[in-house]
């Protein structure tokens, strides 16, 4: 047990027996072994330090010392529809799952025509309905062990989605997961658990966005696990608009098949403290994996993402590319790694970083990194922290073009190559309309 943190972990350890009585009876049965292991490596890790390395720039203190609450029942009235569809992107989802404090709002949420076989719906019924397909991977990939915030999840986990595309088949249309955090009585945590899963040869596309209503404290602790199968392919995008007051910790675990294609899209916008964890698995042969990154931060905001690509066989290709934008006295953590495996020969990767500073305050701490144990791979690392070209500013100008316009054209062309790898419409054109709204506002040109 380390010092200073078993107090604020012992509220958790407590809140668990209350939150237990409260679960359905089928979510106690094969479910109870699984939780309890979790909980005792929560016990036994406690909340992480500035001791532990991948922690060494984001304190958590704020979230282990505020009383957040969990519950294992969804509050009625929680929030109004035209909150809910706030944050969704236009032209509404054919197929939308809306989880209001993690819980499943039926009443919210829309699901077109599907494929035969596959299934879309609230995790709290398929750990009772579909036990069969979820059991296999359900905390396999995410299993919390070295993982604080992992096995706290796990330990409390009720709802979220599942989804499972059968061998073979496509889905046309996004599958929008949107979870909303509100607080109605007080500071709520919430723990959503989320389980994708993709046979072989499958298609599909997820949104995964998070927003926060009101300026309530709030806490999110997310995880997705993600499965790839042999040939499948998997465009997931994952949009965090949490409150100015909200702590956002979200974990997503991908596991690749041979020649399956994983695409990782990560948007960060929001919150007060924000950890994005990103790990996949190339498991199996000639697998492919895109990690695309964008933080655009203000205020006092602290959003650390931390990445892991894992070669773990021969003939895969990965490419990473992560921007950030940082103003007032906010502070961005990039801390991306490459894993090359011994028997990983031929394997092709790139990781790039790039930040601009736009503001005396604003921090930026990036640390690339290749771990490679193969000795015939090509790959490549690179970070950079800059602020805007001076020049460029002045030739805009020169051309009749305002301060703040010209300011807002060099952003924009910053993030775009990052938003314009998102292949779904609608939402890389909400997202485009809604930076633009954003740099529009940063700091003035004198401040660079």
């Amino acid at each position: 047990m380390r010092s200073g943190i078993a107090e604020d972990r012992d509220v958790y350890l407590q809140a668990f027996t209350e939150f237990e009585k409260g679960l359905p009876g089928e979510s106690r049965s094969w479910m109870t072994p699984i939780r309890k292991s979790a909980l005792d490596r929560f016990a036994a890790l406690g909340f992480p330090t500035a001791k532990d390395e991948d922690w060494k720039y984001t304190s958590v203190a704020p979230i282990a010392k505020f009383p957040f609450r969990v519950s294992p029942r969804p509050e009625r009235n929680a929030i109004t529809p035209s909150r809910i569809d706030a944050f969704s992107f236009p032209p509404q989802q054919t197929h939308r799952l809306v989880f209001v404090n993690g819980h499943f709002s039926a009443e919210a949420s829309a699901l077109g025509p599907l494929p035969a076989g596959v299934k879309v719906m609230s995790l709290s019924a398929a750990l009772s309905s579909e036990r069969d397909l979820v059991e296999p991977h359900l905390a396999r990939h995410a299993d919390g062990e070295g993982r604080a915030f992992t096995a706290l999840n796990t330990a409390f986990m009720t709802d979220g989605a599942f989804l499972r595309i059968p061998k073979g088949t496509a889905v046309a249309e996004p599958i929008h997961l949107l979870f909303v955090s509100t607080s109605i009585s007080g500071p709520v945590a919430s723990t959503p658990r989320n389980l994708v899963v993709a046979e072989e040869g499958s298609q599909v596309s997820v949104v995964e966005s998070y927003g926060g209503a009101g300026d309530s404290a709030c806490f999110t602790n997310a995880v997705t696990e993600i499965v790839v199968g042999d040939g499948a392919s998997v465009d997931h995008y994952k949009i965090e608009r949490e409150s100015d007051r909200a702590f956002h910790i979200a974990t997503i675990r991908a596991r690749q098949g041979r020649g399956a294609s994983f695409t990782s899209h990560s948007v960060a916008l929001g919150g007060a403290l924000v950890r994005n964890d990103i790990h996949s698995v190339l498991a199996g042969e000639g697998a492919d994996c895109t990690f695309n990154g964008l933080y655009l931060l203000g205020g006092r905001q602290h959003v650390d993402h931390h990445t892991v690509i894992d070669h773990a066989t021969p003939h895969g290709t990965s490419r990473e590319l992560y921007k950030g934008v940082l103003d007032g006295s906010s502070r961005g953590v990039f801390d991306g790694k490459i894993i090359v495996r011994p028997d990983a020969q031929k394997t092709d990767a790139q990781q790039v970083n790039r930040n601009l500073i736009i503001s005396e305050e604003a921090l930026v701490d990036t640390k690339p990194q290749l771990e490679i144990r193969a000795d015939d791979v090509k790959c490549t690392h690179a970070a950079t922290i800059g602020r805007l070209d001076p020049e460029m500013l002045f030739y805009l100008r020169s051309r009749a073009i305002d301060e703040r316009a010209a300011r807002g054209m060099l952003l924009r062309a910053f993030v775009s190559d990052v938003v314009g790898r998102m292949k779904v419409e609608p939402l890389r054109a909400g997202l485009e309309s809604l930076l633009a709204k954003r740099m529009a506002s940063v700091g003035p040109v004198e401040a660079l």
